[in-house]
């Protein structure tokens, strides 16, 4: 039995048991619940409406909305009556939701209002126009539909069951095709890995905000679908902050940015504050630095104890009084990150992986989470370093092939092997380190290869103030580095020397660009899910750079 049918499955069984909460911090009520049975009405209207739409086995669906529990019902229900789910990001340029609506040669969009969806038909043409033929609805008339109360069909395990667009960091975004038998694998290993976690059903509550779009998060999704487990849900990232103090949970998957700007905005907090409290914060911190240096001493102990007695746990209150254990993905967390919440005594679990590997390649486990490293291969993959120690994965989490692209999926498939791109370090014990990304690699005049997110990392821990750090430098004469954020040339500087002064002459940074412009995705400098677009970023400040490397820095 496919994973869908056990969705489909847990849903008729759990009646009147609430699977879902969706919070709304602000509005009244709160907080909306949703019982298995209201969520298998809507998935039995969704396909109703599908029915209606002729829309049959094998054809895409695209689907644009934020997270919500119709969203969750129209995932559930695509998948369920064979059709393939095209997921979107609602955040993300029109233009950019055309391509990929265009090549996923989708027959209906399903957007959650009006706004959504006008943006998007602009943006593929007006009616009449190449491939604007498509049917488009919005939720209300989806669910408007007298529903479909037959069981969904069996589906083979070689069937696709989504399309999910890379963020495309490199160029176009390419459709990664899942299939039924790469969740099949999956599933099992993420529920086995969350009870090996979860300190006992009271302490059960996970929150979830990461939009559904993306891969990582709709394996969380249908983990805890598949477990039968509440799962509250942001509805509004806006609004995040007060949205967590609501849910207060004990659990929710996070990316490093949020994790840096939770530390960040602590730190600053404290500061303005000022007095004792972030005396003894600060003593804290370089105490634990010390000790875990070896370098640190009975004063060590003594400011680390009192820290730990009168200012982390008010800390940790602030940041969710029931937060056993946060689990972290999409990007390496930096290793002063990590152990900044190891001392709140709210352990990070990281895990990493790609769309193309069912989202997950390796995952911490408590007996071995390590700052700085990125966990151990789950069980049935295999991993191995290839030329230039680039990651190489195999197992039945690789995916079936990019959308009508076979020269893409030859390029990163090689004997079975899918090649990720990312320069990576194993250790003994299998911890994966995630050095940077293959092609990001860049080599001055100098003739040394070097990879920039290192570097990028260490000057955004020597100043957290900075918002992104870019290393720039390929074929030039030295290395230069583009910064963002609410920091002066002086404190730049000053943590510049700090860097340099553990890195090798060829990696030193010799000046920088500071920009009071923020790097975002709708600006076309960073994808979807807020990583780098590197050559898009180059192009963008070209002239300021050229500027930078002909004077001093501006």
């Amino acid at each position: 039995m496919s994973f869908i049918e056990t969705l489909w499955n847990n849903l008729e069984t759990a009646g009147q048991k609430t699977l879902l909460v969706e919070i709304h911090a602000g509005k009244s009520p709160p907080t909306v619940p949703w019982t298995g049975a209201a969520l298998l009405d809507l998935a039995q209207r969704a396909r109703g409406f599908l029915d209606a739409a002729g829309i049959n086995a094998g054809d895409r669906v695209a689907l644009l909305g934020p997270n919500s529990a119709r969203w969750i019902a129209l995932d559930v229900a695509i998948m369920a009556h064979g059709a393939v789910v095209v997921p979107l990001y609602s955040r993300q340029a029109p233009s950019e939701l055309a391509v990929m609506v265009k090549d996923a040669g989708a027959s209906l969009v399903i957007a959650a209002d009006a706004a959504l969806l006008s943006g998007l038909q602009e943006a593929l043409g007006a009616p009449g126009a190449v491939g604007s033929e498509r049917r488009s609805a919005l939720y209300d008339e989806v669910f408007g539909t007298a529903p479909n109360t037959t069981r969904p069909a069996p589906i083979t395990a070689e069937a696709t069951v989504t399309i999910i667009y890379t963020s495309g960091s490199t160029g176009i975004p390419k459709g990664v095709e899942l299939s039924a038998a790469n969740v099949d694998f999956m599933l099992p290993t993420t529920e086995g890995a969350l009870g090996r976690i979860v300190k006992g059903a009271d302490r059960d509550h996970v929150f979830h905000f990461l939009p559904f779009c993306f891969a990582g998060s709709r394996i969380m999704l249908w983990t805890q679908l598949r477990r039968r487990n509440l799962l509250m849900i942001s509805t509004d990232l806006t609004k995040l902050v007060d949205e967590l103090k609501a849910a207060n949970p004990s659990y929710y998957l996070n990316v490093p940015a949020v994790l840096e700007r939770i530390r960040l905005g602590v730190g600053k907090v404290l500061r303005d504050r000022g007095g004792i409290g972030l005396s003894l914060y600060e003593k804290g911190l370089a105490a634990d630095v010390a000790l875990r240096a070896g370098t640190g001493g009975l004063a060590d102990k003594l400011a680390l104890a009192a820290a730990r007695r009168f200012v982390f746990p008010k800390i940790k209150a602030t940041i969710g009084s029931r937060l056993d254990f946060l689990v972290c993905g999409s990007a390496p967390l930096s290793p002063e990150t990590q152990r900044w919440f190891e001392l709140l005594e709210i352990p990070v679990f990281q895990v990493y992986g790609l769309t193309e590997t069912t989202a997950i390649v390796t995952m911490d486990q408590p007996d071995t989470a390590e700052p700085g490293k990125v966990g151990v291969a789950i069980p049935g993959v295999e991993l191995r370093l290839g030329d230039g120690d680039e990651l190489l994965t195999r197992g039945p989490h690789i995916f079936k092939g990019y959308w009508k692209n076979p020269e893409a999926t030859a390029e990163v498939i090689q004997d079975g092997w899918f090649h990720t791109g990312d320069q990576a370090e194993i250790d003994a014990r299998g911890n994966l380190r995630i050095v940077g990304r293959v092609k990001n690699l860049m080599k001055p005049e100098s003739g040394h290869w070097i990879a920039p997110e290192p570097i990028e990392e260490a000057l955004r821990d020597a100043l957290p103030t900075i918002e992104h750090a870019v290393v720039v430098g390929h074929g030039r004469p030295f290395l230069v580095v583009l910064v963002t954020g609410a920091v002066s040339d002086a404190e730049v500087q000053t943590a510049l020397d700090a860097v340099n002064a553990t890195l090798p002459h060829y990696k030193k940074v010799k000046r920088f660009h500071r920009s009071a412009e923020t790097l975002t995705p709708e600006s076309g400098l960073l994808t979807a899910n807020a990583k780098l677009k590197r050559r898009a970023i180059e192009q963008h400040f070209k002239a300021a750079l050229q500027n930078v490397y002909g004077g001093g820095a501006t």
